[in-house]
Order: C-alpha cells, then structure tokens, then sequence
C-alpha cells in the first residue's frame, strides 16, 4: 500500500481528549442542583456504565482540511452512482491520487476516533489499527434526492459535509418550527437494535458545514429529502482495517504488519 494510503491514526492537533472531558465533569457537577438527581450525603454508590451498541463521534473539521477537500472535489469528475445506494443526481469518485492526498490529514481525525472508542469501550486496544482509505466520494443531493437505509463496506465510515446551504438551513428550521418530530429535511439519521422507547435506538441531527460523522461502516444509516432550490454537499469514504484481496485489482498496494 502506498505510503499515504495506509495510516496509522494520529492524535496531533486533534482537539479531542482528558481536556474537553474534564470540562464536561466540571460543567455536571457545577449543575448537579439542576438535576432531578440532587447530590446527596450518602456515602456515594461506585457504578460502572456499561455503554452499548455502536460508537458514532461527531467533530468539526479544520479549515485546512477544508480547503484541501475542496481542491479535491474540483480534480475529480467520475460518475459513482453505479456503486452506491443513493437516489442522487450527481455522485462523484476520488481517484487513488486524491485519496493519497487526503489520507494523512484523514488519519488525524481517526486518532480522535480510536481516543473515543477506548473511553467508550471502557478498556485500551490490544492491538492499535491501521487503516487504509479505499474509497471516497462526493454527494451533491438536490431537492427530492434522499439515502434510503444503507449500510457501507469496511470498518469504518465518515462523512464531511462541504456545504449546507442557507436556503436548506431554513428550510429545516421552518419544518422544526411546527413542531415536526424528526430532525427534518437533510438530516442525518443513525439506527441501532431493537427496543422499547427507554432504549437509544436512533440518532439523527441536521448538519453544519465542515461538520464531520466516523461510525461503524456496518451501521445503517439515511438521509431525509428536502424541497428548497438548493444543494447539499458532502464527502463520504470508507475506511477498511484490512485489504481484501479482491481489491488488488484497483492498484492498492500492501504492507504486511510485522504485528508491533
């Protein structure tokens, strides 16, 4: 695999980690009296959470990054609609050149991914990953367009939204507005399992530009229309921890691990 291709996740100029989270243990504690749980006199109950089901992050790209994938998008013009599952006008493929380009700032944000997996798993890797880009796309959806439920190849997923245009912000404020129940035209949707509405089974949110998602690539996932005169831009690529072998053919190039 090319030298750029295959990433180990970094951690450096990423704002994640004991920093944001001591702020957020500061900021319950400053409101624990607002909780219906009142801090108590007691001696205090130590409790272990067990998180479940997938870890799906959230984080803002830098502007750098931004502009990097911006000059990207300009370089490439292959259709990809013929690979994917959504009913979009205008779906475009990254050539292998544009993905090199890409991988070593990509691999920052996914050390802020691994950062969050260990916390939410709750115990460190065994093993640390390493990652390869073996596809991205861009998404240009217009009004009508949707992502039905779909699920993606590999180990992980992302998503980086390029554009989210004034008009649709508008258009999904209005909706909220009336009181809909969802998150609105052009959200993002997340399910998960079964349960009763105790459980955390969905997650959706309508995003912001240069808003990016990482999830589990097996995690299904879709995107709600909208009716304003307008684009919605975003960037989405799969990330494998291994190569199949099928792949070969497309020139990705491997490095076996000498298991350090």
């Amino acid at each position: 695999m090319s030298e750029n291709l295959e990433m180990e996740s970094q951690t450096k100029d990423v704002e994640f980690g004991e920093k944001q989270y001591e702020q957020k243990i500061k900021y319950n504690e400053k409101n624990a009296d607002r909780n219906f749980l009142k801090p108590s006199k007691e001696p205090q109950i130590p409790v272990f959470v067990y998180n479940w089901g997938p870890c799906v992050i959230k984080t803002k790209i830098k502007d750098n990054f931004m502009q990097m994938l911006q000059e990207q998008v300009k370089k490439n013009h292959k259709d990809y609609s013929h690979k994917l599952a959504g009913q979009l006008k205008t779906q475009i493929g990254f050539d292998q050149k544009s993905k090199d380009i890409i991988s070593p700032e990509l691999a920052k944000y996914l050390g802020a991914y691994d950062q969050m997996y260990q916390r939410y798993q709750n115990k460190p890797y065994e093993k640390k990953p390493r990652y390869a880009l073996t596809s991205l796309w861009c998404n240009y959806q217009h009004a009508g367009d949707f992502q039905p439920p779909h699920d993606h190849d590999g180990a992980l997923s992302f998503v980086i939204y390029l554009d989210i245009p004034q008009t649709l912000i508008d258009e999904n404020k209005a909706y909220r507005a009336t009181g809909g129940r969802s998150m609105g035209p052009g959200a993002i949707s997340f399910h998960y399992g079964e349960g009763n509405r105790q459980s955390i089974t969905n997650m959706s949110e309508f995003p912001s530009t240069g808003d990016m998602f990482i999830f589990p690539a097996w995690l299904k996932h879709w995107v709600f229309p909208f009716k304003s005169d307008s684009v919605r831009i975003s960037m989405s690529g799969n990330i494998h921890s291994h190569v199949n072998i099928n792949m070969l053919k497309e020139n990705v190039k491997v490095v076996m691990d000498d298991g350090e």
